[in-house]
């Protein structure tokens, strides 16, 4: 047994990972691949390291160690833009699902089949239908529908998208009509977005008065304040302490500015 197939031992659901994200990359080239970049990067940054640690008269035969944690984290690292992958297809998904869903519903109430309408929802406009589309190729290359459902349905990275077509391949499976429990769900996933929106904004408004209180009064006043204390004192201001100063603050902006991107909800009625 190789020392990938050693580490793929460790990481069981590292297949279904890569399935969701849609990676084209087996889970041993992915493993090799982890490896060759996590070594390369490592080495990279102890050769920095040895710099520092020579400019700062320290043991070099601390850079083994150094070189054994960073290897280790940027292995670990690689998982991580895995899972980040993920989390945007889920994202893609959620704000075009309803959209999809509707217009694959409006199909069949117009007495498409579900294969024609299926194929018709993933030529249509809209991020949504590029994930149908995913599902028509499987069929075509000789999956049935409802194998190709299951398999969405078990390595969709969207519980919304999921629950789509879980209500369809149910249908399917029972034989009854497939747009009675298309709209319910669809009904369903809109109060949920309805919910989202509502939490989204009693969210919105504490982070506001915190944002108002850390970012635009505290400042205000502390720099108005340190003006005046440091010209009664008669203390000289530099360039490089205002830059640290803008640079502090700055660094608040970009905070709350990705606080906000984070909590709005992927919802797009």
């Amino acid at each position: 047994m190789t020392i990938y197939n050693r580490l793929l031992t460790r990481f069981p659901k590292l297949k279904s990972q890569l399935r969701i994200a849609h990676a084209k990359e087996s889970p041993e080239e992915f493993i090799r691949k982890s490896i060759k970049n996590s070594l390369i990067y490592a080495f990279l940054f102890t050769v920095v390291f040895f710099f520092v640690l020579d400019k700062a008269k320290m043991p070099l035969f601390l850079l083994a160690p150094i070189f054994a944690v960073l290897a280790f984290l940027l292995f670990h690292y690689s998982f991580i833009g895995i899972k980040g992958k993920i989390k945007k297809r889920e994202r893609e998904i959620d704000r075009e699902v309803l959209f999809a869903g509707r217009y694959l519903l409006v199909k069949l109430y117009s007495g498409r089949p579900l294969l024609n309408a299926l194929i018709d929802t993933s030529q249509s406009y809209g991020v949504g239908s590029r994930y149908f589309k995913e599902i028509v190729d499987e069929i075509n290359t000789g999956t049935t529908i409802e194998d190709a459902l299951d398999n969405a349905v078990k390595y969709s990275s969207s519980s919304k998208f999921s629950k789509i077509l879980f209500q369809i391949s149910n249908a399917l499976k029972l034989g009854i009509d497939v747009t009675v429990p298309l709209e319910s769900v669809l009904e369903d996933i809109t109060n949920e977005q309805e919910v989202e929106i509502k939490k989204y904004g009693k969210k919105l408004n504490s982070v506001v008065i915190f944002y108002l209180l850390f970012a635009v009064v505290m400042p205000s006043l502390g720099m108005t304040m340190f003006i005046i204390i440091s010209s009664f004192l008669s203390i000289h201001i530099s360039l490089p302490i205002f830059g640290v100063i803008v640079f502090f603050l700055a660094c608040i902006q970009i905070v709350f500015i990705a606080l906000f991107k984070s909590m709005r909800p992927t919802v797009n009625v």
